[in-house]
This record gives structure tokens, sequence and C-alpha cells, in this order.
């Protein structure tokens, strides 16, 4: 099979800026220090002056080597700042790398923002036929499929509108709708497909499926685990700008969420009393099963000093600005003494991807054992592609949320 993109030492380097932080100052203020700094450069004419701007060398993409064959999918997570969006700009030629080469055998379509080769002031329809020129197709080879963009971009009525007047999300939808269909050897994609609303993400995955089995080649990075096990082959993570593993989308996508982990534990947190210890609280999230809703499951490990009976356990969930989204609690009969691994599981919850923490508190008869907020932060990840955001669900079910929901207790 031929080989689409090969890269070699690849590297990117960015100059950033800093400056220090200065309080407010008065006018006077602001003309002794011009005068201080004027009297410096009398006395010391090649001396940095104070307050300068400091620089600061930070790589983006370093020594990264990798081979992709024609017509394979490949999804490329990693991190906010690992370096996705930089190699695409580069694989792109948006932007030129600091060091190393890139070979790239085809004709290459890319999404990367929101209006990615759209002019402002041009109408939707001008639009269509600048980015078929600039991927090089003639007005003749662009026509045949115009019918078929508009179709799929649903923007028939505004197709005299200059796209300036676009929403962001008919902005997105005309610009998918060109990169992907005008046939390029290679399609590259960013997350800017989270733009669309749902019915959308799902049009647009459908259709880069069907390139990838046309035997063209597809890059695509997103956060939606569930949308890059669904579409690609071959999965790419990086970290920290560099490539930690190339392989299986499966095997790659596993490996990512097991490294995320290390965050979602607590250990030997504080306890209210001397005869119940809580040792280990781990959040672990069903990996790679279908479905959005997927439940939850925290694992904990105990040190009770006797046995207790009727043990009330609640948990609180909160997102990333502190409100309470859901309250689950559950009865357990009897815990025996001596250290015990226990597992509550959390069906039905209705939470969207995104960051959460935990609150733990277990009681016997009204007297208080355990008790503590933000005992560890976890995150949800969007691993199933067949449900829509349920951010509305929260939105329209306000006095629901904090209800009681009963979970599952189990021990081992």
């Amino acid at each position: 099979m031929a080989v689409a993109i090969t890269v070699e030492n690849l590297s990117k380097k960015y100059i950033i800026g800093h400056q220090p932080r200065e309080r407010y100052m008065a006018l006077r203020d602001v003309l002794a220090n011009e005068a201080k700094r004027f009297a410096q450069k009398l006395i010391h004419p090649f001396a940095r002056p104070e307050g300068d701007t400091t620089h600061e060398t930070f790589w983006a993409l370093k020594d990264v080597n990798f081979t992709i064959q024609q017509g394979d999918r490949v999804g490329i997570i990693g991190r906010n700042g690992a370096g996705k969006s930089t190699l695409l700009k580069i694989l792109s030629r948006i932007t030129e790398p600091t060091s190393g080469r890139i070979k790239i055998r085809g004709r290459v379509s890319s999404l990367l923002e929101v209006g990615t080769g759209f002019h402002a002031e041009l109408t939707g329809r001008e639009n269509i036929f600048l980015n078929g020129a600039i991927l090089g197709m003639g007005k003749a080879e662009i026509a045949r499929k115009f019918d078929e963009i508009v179709a799929f971009a649903e923007v028939e009525k505004f197709l005299d509108t200059p796209v300036k007047r676009y929403s962001s999300g008919m902005y997105v939808r005309l610009a998918f709708a060109v990169a992907a269909h005008l046939e390029p050897e290679i399609l590259i994609v960013d997350e800017v497909l989270a733009v669309g609303d749902a019915q959308f993400q799902k049009k647009c995955l459908g259709k880069m499926e069907d390139v990838g089995k046309e035997g063209r080649t597809v890059l695509f990075v997103s956060h939606n685990m569930g949308a890059v096990q669904q579409l690609t082959i071959t999965g790419m993570l990086l970290v920290n700008g560099g490539l930690e593993q190339l392989g299986p989308t499966q095997e790659v996508i596993a490996n990512y969420l097991d490294a995320g982990q290390a965050s979602n534990e607590a250990i030997n947190p504080r306890s209210e009393a001397e005869t119940f210890q809580v040792r280990r609280v781990c959040f672990n999230q069903e990996r790679l099963e279908p479905g959005f809703n997927r439940p939850l499951r925290f694992d904990l490990e105990l040190n009770l000093a006797q046995v207790m009976k009727a043990v009330n356990v609640s948990l609180g969930i909160f997102n990333s600005i502190g409100a309470r989204l859901l309250t689950a609690r559950c009865i357990v009969d009897e815990l025996p003494a001596g250290v015990t691994k226990a597992a509550i599981t959390v069906a039905d919850h209705h939470l969207p991807p995104g960051n959460y923490s935990l609150l733990l508190a277990v009681s016997v008869s009204q007297q208080m054992l355990f008790r503590q907020e933000n005992l560890l932060k976890f995150e949800l990840s969007d691993i199933g592609v067949d449900e829509p955001l349920l951010v509305p669900f929260l939105a329209h079910h306000r006095d629901q949320i904090g209800a009681f929901l009963t979970s599952k207790w189990s021990l081992s």
C-alpha cells in the first residue's frame, strides 16, 4: 500500500513573551519611572532596562516521527496543549515547522477552524467555488459537486448571503461540506465539528467514514473518544508535543484514559471517627463500552474496627463551578470488620462530558463517620455517539437535579 504521509523529526518551536505584572500607577509614577529609565540608559547604555519583556521557548512539537498509509483513518488524541492542532496546521501547510520534514502524496483538504479558507465578504455560493479553486479544482468539477454540497450543508436559503452573516453553525456546515465533497486524497478535520448540533455531527461522522472507505486518508482530531473509536482504525496519542503511541485505535484510547486515572484517586483521606477509615477512593468509568450514559463506578477501600450495620452511604457530584448536579445514596445492611473493598455504581446519571468532583459521606444511626467534599476530581469522557449531549436534560429538569438516586453497592 502506498504511503500518504511521512513525518520525520518534526519539531515546532514558539517564542512566548512574558511581561512583568505592574500595579496601577498614577501619571506621576509613570513620569518618574520614565525619568529613572532615561537616567539608567545614560549610565549603563548596554544594560537591559528593568521591566523588559522576558521570552520563553515553548516546543509545541518535538522530534515527531510517523508514517500514514493511503486509505488509513487516523484519530489523533491527547490533552489540551499536546500539539494536536499544531501538527494538523503543519500538515495543512498553514504554518512551517521549525525543523524536520514532511512528505504528503495527494491533495489535502483541511477543516481546522470555523470558516477556514472562507472570505467573509463573499456569499456562500462564491466561497464554494473559491475553496474548490484553492484545492486546485476546475470550475466544471466544482459545479458537478455543487448541488450535493449545498444539500449536505442545508444552507440553500442563504447561498447568496455573505458568509459574514452566517451563524457559527452555518459556517461550519458549509465549510465541512466543501472540504469533504471536493474529493481530496487526504481529509484533515480538527475539533471544529463540536460547533455543529448532534444531528449534523452524526452526518459529518458518516461522511468521513464514507471518505475513508473510498480509500482516501482521514486525519481526525477530537476529544470525543466515541467518535474517534467509531471513525478511525489507527490511533495516535500525543503527550507534551511528542508521539507517545501509534497503533490500533482501541488500544490507544484505553492507554490514554488509563493515564488519566491517576488523578481520579484519593488515598487516606481524613475520617471523622477512629472506628471507620476510608483508605482509598478511585473513580472508574467503564471504558470503550458503547453508549453515552454509562454507569459511574467508585471503588472504595475501607478499614473498620468493628462490624457495622445499616450504614448510610451518600455521594454528591459537583461540576467545575461547584454546583451540585447529583446526589446518590444507598444503605448497606452490614460491613465486616477489617479491611474491605467495595464499589458504588451510579446508573442513569445523565451527566454530560466534563470535569467533576466527588463528595462522600458515611453515617450510622445519624452519627457521621466520614464526610469530605472535593474528595477526588474526575472526568467524564464522551465515549458514545449514539446519544446527543444531555446538557438540555439538566436545563429542563432543574427541579430534579440533586434528587436522590438509588445506587448499587457491592463488596469484594
